[in-house]
């Protein structure tokens, strides 16, 4: 009997003990929340993001339309419905999705529907993709209160939309600024990028 009871006793320890420290680690795990934005070409929303304290990953891809598991070629070409997109991992106790929609804004032109800068097509339009009731009421406040103190007279187009399955870019797209600055900083010159920005928003273009 005493054996049992010992042997039952360390059964106790070793499964609930385990448990315990499982659950001590859940607790210790970093809040992680996520937030889907289109602003036209993803290589150049990037670095807008990852500079942005409380932001914990960036990837671009694919998202808002139906083909499954697009490739690069297929969104391009315009034909799959998808708007080349950035997913952003934040840490909501160090940054807040208000902070993102800020920097979202200033680094887009909201007034342009099917197009940003010189790319032209469905898959170039501008969108915020919420992923809760809370972010979709926080996007459509920052839409409202931007209307109203806009430096420029065009109308938002920019879409608030449910957000659906992202589908990541391929591995030579992920942080294309950094592996490839010249050819980078040569595309977002020519595009025209950073000239309409500053016309739109002026010393807040690119804001944080």
């Amino acid at each position: 009997m005493r054996k049992f009871l010992q042997f039952g006793l360390l059964f106790l320890l070793v499964t609930f003990g385990g448990a315990s420290r499982d659950y001590v680690h859940a607790a210790d795990a970093k809040p992680v929340s996520k937030a889907t934005f289109a602003g036209g070409c993803f290589w150049c929303m990037q670095p807008a993001f990852d500079k942005l304290p409380g932001v914990i990953s960036t990837t671009v891809g694919y998202t808002g339309g139906q083909k499954v598991n697009p490739t690069y070629e297929e969104v391009s070409a315009g034909g799959t419905g998808h708007a080349e997109s950035i997913e952003v991992t934040f840490d909501p106790t160090k940054t807040t999705y208000k902070k993102l929609l800020n920097v979202f804004w200033h680094n887009v032109d909201p007034t342009t529907r099917d197009r940003e800068f010189c790319d032209v097509g469905h898959q170039y339009r501008t969108a915020i993709f919420f992923h809760d009731q809370e972010q979709e009421i926080e996007a459509k406040e920052s839409e409202a209160a931007l209307d109203e103190s806009k430096p420029f007279r065009e109308p938002i187009v920019t879409e608030i939309v449910q957000a659906t399955k992202f589908y990541p870019a391929e591995d030579y797209h992920q942080f294309y600024y950094k592996k490839n600055p010249i050819r980078y900083e040569f595309y977002r010159y020519h595009c025209g990028r950073d000239e309409r920005l500053r016309e739109l928003w002026g010393a807040s273009s690119g804001g944080h």
